[in-house]
């Protein structure tokens, strides 16, 4: 394309000077590109330089800049100018604090009046005075910041209508602190013991009083809530403290006419079976008990319980129920059979729990059920670890002399450890109090009732795929402050073996078998003599004979057992153990129900030993299952069943004022 000689011109100064992209003509990019670059043929005029500087006319669409005429010059970004704090507007401050996206902006569930406070800090900040601040503030809320005194100052909030002082350290608190336009008064999780420091000079409008878990604590409370104190109280809360006189506090609480929310759960008295009831007659003007509302047929089913306070008795009861447990191992098949001369072993199972003890002696009322923790014998392996290498020989003689049998080695040695490690310590072993210690036999922790309560353990029951505890226990207890803090604490449910080694009394004599075996061989050679003697028939008669009488020996020695059997004491072991929650019953719940569950502890092995052994019990009754398909069922996934056990704690309720003076009439 031919170009005028005022295009080459331009072409050739652009090309020493700049160069003007075709994308976008009119925006200066570079200096000394090359020459090919440089022009758009399709650029509508020429332009000319003039004063070194270049007006760009473009009439195609630029997606960077206006169709609009501009030196270059105009197109350099400028400094922007810097500009005082002081010149910014109002509005741009305002819209600093507004805008979510500005690091000024409040924080998620910030409250309108912090929005205000922070717009009036802008429009007029010579109005954020003291005097200012504690008029302004309705509701002040000092939370866990470890505050333990309240001063004069708070005197200072003039309008303040609301004070939260909740879990704090606050021990004791003078009411003339408080401001007198108080409403609401919340001062949850402190470690206030009266409430007598409340009420020297109480906020007479205060219409909330929040006192749950703190540590009020005797009758003498109930004198703190009458309306001398309160006269417009509307709701109360004491929960979770150890107030135990109901009768005391019904009498006072009656006399706040304004009274219609009331929580009481949480405090020994609550566990009394016939509380809510006595409640809602005493104090007919209530809507709300415990959070839960207050219901006209339960108005009509308490009616006069109120006034019969005086002839109820002031216990709790408590049941406990122990259901089926399932997934115990059975171990008996790892034992080896029996000799003559023992060890005859047996297995029993039981559940154990803890409760709180009576201060009048439980014993004495449950006697059989309550668990006996014998001290448990030393096992084999623990005697082998504590006995030393150098212990002399003639200990065990005496031992070794009576267990003579044809029982294998492992049997044998068994069986003198055994009979050598009863409680009493080997003579001639312990020659010191340390030694002595080693050998005693250690009690496992979790078979010792903690402080305060008593042990309490199912029937003994054999081994089962499910064994039945079938277990029903009723607890009446006086004293409710440790009930309260046994359910707390709550209770440990153990599952426990026990096996138990019987041993004849009379050990049987050694000889015993051995003339049946010799008269046998007498009375074989005795009958080839006679085979030439008299002959064939004869013979047979004698043969029939001697098998006869043999037979009848070997059927006795298995059916006879020795009929006098002295025991070793038990050995104890612990299978599965874990704790019960009990709050929920102090949280107003009347039952707490759980199956414990303890894990796995049953074994490939044992199980397939167990069905196999209960298969030939089958086979031998019904002679029509077989033995393979039984144990093939655990050729597949296997997927024992976890240890578990079935509780039940119930708090007794009574549902109508009738029941509750059948039942707990003095």
């Amino acid at each position: 394309m031919d170009l005028s000689p005022q295009q080459t011109l331009l072409s050739v100064y652009c090309a020493r000077r700049c160069w003007v992209s075709p994308m976008s003509p009119g925006v200066l990019l570079g200096e000394g590109l090359g020459e090919s670059q440089l022009w758009d043929p399709t650029f509508p005029r020429p332009l000319w330089p003039l004063n070194s500087e270049f007006t760009f006319s473009a009439t195609n669409k630029s997606r960077f800049l206006p169709r609009t005429w501009r030196t270059w010059r105009e197109l350099i970004p400028r400094d922007e100018e810097a500009v005082s704090p002081g010149e910014e507007t109002v509005e741009a401050l305002l819209g600093l604090v507004r805008s979510p996206h500005s690091p000024w902006a409040l924080l998620e569930g910030s409250s309108a009046e912090d929005r205000f406070l922070r717009e009036l800090a802008i429009q007029n900040p010579l109005m954020l005075k003291d005097t200012f601040f504690y008029s302004y503030f309705r509701s002040l809320r000092v939370v866990d910041k470890q505050v333990s005194l309240v001063d004069k100052d708070l005197l200072k909030f003039l309008n303040l209508e609301e004070l939260v002082l909740s879990a704090n350290q606050i021990q004791e608190i003078e009411a003339v602190n408080l401001p007198p336009t108080l409403k609401v008064l919340e001062l949850y999780g402190n470690e206030i013991r009266s409430m007598e420091c409340l009420c020297a000079a109480p906020p007479p409008r205060l219409q909330h009083l929040g006192l749950g878990h703190n540590k009020l604590l005797g009758p003498l409370e109930s004198l703190y809530v009458t309306s001398n104190h309160w006269p417009n109280l509307v709701s109360l809360d004491l929960s979770f403290n150890d107030l135990t006189d109901l009768q005391g506090m019904m009498a006072s609480l009656g006399t706040l006419s304004r009274l219609r929310l009331l929580v009481l759960q949480g405090n020994p008295l609550a566990l009394l079976p016939y509380y809510r009831g006595f409640t809602i007659d005493s104090l007919s003007q209530l809507c709300v008990l415990d959070d839960i509302t207050v219901s006209p047929s339960e108005k009509h089913q308490f009616r006069g319980l109120g006034r019969s306070g005086d002839l109820l008795a002031r216990q709790a009861q408590l049941v406990v129920t122990i259901g089926n447990v399932k997934g115990v191992q059975d171990t008996s098949v790892l034992d080896p059979e029996p000799g003559p001369q023992g060890p005859f072993i047996t297995y029993s199972y039981y559940v154990t729990y803890d409760f709180v003890e009576e201060e009048e002696g439980e014993e004495s009322e449950y006697g059989g059920v309550l668990a006996e923790i014998v001290m448990p014998s030393p096992s084999a392996e623990q005697l082998s670890e504590d006995i030393p290498e150098d212990v002399p020989e003639e200990v065990f003689e005496e031992h070794e002399d009576s267990a003579e049998s044809g029982l294998s080695a492992q049997s044998e040695e068994r069986e003198d450890s055994l009979l050598s490690g009863g409680s009493a310590p080997l003579p001639g072993v312990a020659d010191s109090a340390e030694e002595l210690a080693k050998l005693r036999p250690r009690r496992d922790p979790r078979l010792c009732p903690s402080p305060g309560t008593v042990l309490f353990s199912t029937a003994r029951k054999p081994w089962t795929d499910v064994i039945p505890c079938s277990y029903e226990m009723q607890h009446t207890l006086k004293d409710l402050v440790p009930l309260k803090a046994f359910l707390l604490a709550g209770t440990t449910v153990t599952i426990v073996e026990e096996k138990i080694l019987s041993w004849p009394a009379v050990l049987p004599p050694v000889d015993v078998p051995l003339p049946a075996k010799k008269g046998k061989g007498e009375k074989d050679k005795k009958g080839k003599k006679e085979k030439d003697k008299k002959g064939k028939d004869g013979k047979d008669m004698a043969g029939k004979r001697e098998e006869e009488v043999a037979k009848e020996q070997k059927g006795s020695k298995k059916k006879e057992l020795p009929k006098e059997l002295r025991q070793d004491p038990p050995i104890l072991r612990v299978l599965g153990s874990g704790l019960v929650v009990l709050e929920p019953l102090l949280a107003g719940e009347p039952l707490v129900s759980e199956v414990c569950n303890f894990g796995v502890i049953r074994t490939l092995e044992t199980d397939r030993l167990t069905s196999l052994r209960d298969s030939k019990n089958k086979n031998k009754r019904a002679k029509k299952e077989k033995t393979k398909p039984a144990a093939a069922v655990y050729d597949g996934d296997y997927q024992p069943q976890p240890l578990t056990v079935e509780v039940q704690i119930q708090l007794n309720q009574c549902r109508t004022a009738e029941e509750a003076l059948r039942e707990f009439a003095l």
